[in-house]
């Protein structure tokens, strides 16, 4: 049975002649969730908006929902004459210090970040898959692990930032590293091993909540499923499913193989990070590292591989077929 999985994601607000950013997410939200309810929502920073499906078991009902979701937000914006952008990070716009949303949380980050705050501009595509358990959850994340790196040049849609060409595919993922826990996961030994680190990251202060656990991949806080959360929000609603259908079949995979007690793959972070930044770079059309071998590898046969990897639970689930057209779609 194909797991349910959903999609979060993030855009910027800005203006319809000067396509610059600016802080009126709250207003396009506040429309939206006419329509959406909670499936609308503000971010740290006063350019984002954020939207959310429903939990689906069906890749076709998801696409449904991401397109119904994104016209439902234009719309708002529109109406606030306003328009909505589909990128990782801000194409132009004046963003030091970047507005942040008033609230209590957001107050406790910025005293807890500080200028990490004053550059979050960034705008991402979270799939939420579901998990039969916690521990099953963190396992999972360790098969994901050397996949990572290839999600990241598959999905890179962030090559601006404030009008100027930043020579990187995914400038988001550059600026997102900073932050004290982030980017792909540790290995774990066992959800007790998770929850013992995160209680260690919690007490000394790297951590404000659990909510800012901001690994690429996560067992969620508060729903009963695995959080992928590395890609850049996509340009279109296909190119957002795609990702979705992908990460599922990954993560079922990854779960028969947990079940079955096979050993994950255990690339070191130091692949791992240099894998990222080739990704990050370079895209898909660019050279890059199988974290598996150490050697080095086009991205391009790496998500051949991939897509190779996931084909008995893409075959399962009916999504081979659009896994491959949107393959092909994006080395084209």
């Amino acid at each position: 049975m194909a797991l349910r999985f959903g999609i979060e994601e993030e855009y910027f607000v800005v203006d319809p002649r000067s396509r610059q950013v600016v802080p009126r997410a709250g207003a396009v939200v506040a429309r939206a969730a006419e329509t959406l309810g909670d499936r609308a929502s503000a971010e740290l920073v006063c350019f984002l908006a954020e939207a959310k499906t429903s939990p689906c078991d069906d890749l076709d009902k998801l696409t449904e929902q991401i397109r119904a979701m994104r016209a439902t937000m234009a719309d708002a914006a529109r109406a606030e004459d306003l328009m909505l952008v589909a990128t990782g990070t801000p194409v132009l716009g004046d963003l030091l210090p970047a507005p942040i949303t008033p609230g209590p949380r957001y107050a406790d980050s910025l005293a807890t970040y500080r200028a990490l705050d004053d550059e979050q501009c960034i705008c991402s595509c979270h799939v939420h898959v579901e998990m039969p358990d916690r521990a099953r959850a963190v396992q999972v994340s360790n098969h994901l692990r050397p996949w990572l790196p290839t999600l990241l040049a598959m999905t890179a849609n962030s090559p601006f930032w404030a009008g100027r060409d930043t020579g990187h595919a995914c400038w988001r993922v550059m600026s997102w590293a900073r932050w004290p826990v982030a980017g792909p996961p540790p290995m774990f030994e066992s959800l007790a091993h998770y929850e013992d680190l995160i209680a260690a990251l919690l007490g000394c202060g790297a951590l404000m909540d659990l909510a800012t656990v901001f690994w690429d991949v996560r067992p969620s806080s508060r729903l009963p499923t695995l959080e992928i959360r590395l890609a850049d929000v996509a340009l279109d609603a296909e190119g957002a499913a795609l990702f979705a259908a992908l990460v599922r079949a990954l993560a079922q995979v990854a779960l028969a193989k947990v079940e079955a007690g096979e050993p994950p793959p255990a690339p070191s972070q130091e692949m791992l990070r240099a894998a990222y930044w080739l990704a990050a770079r370079d895209g898909l059309g660019g050279k890059g590292l199988d974290v598996r071998t150490g050697r080095p590898a086009r991205f391009a046969d790496l998500a051949a591989a991939l897509l190779a990897h996931a084909r008995p639970a893409l075959d399962d689930a009916g999504d081979t077929a659009l896994a491959e057209t949107g393959l092909e779609r994006l080395l084209a």
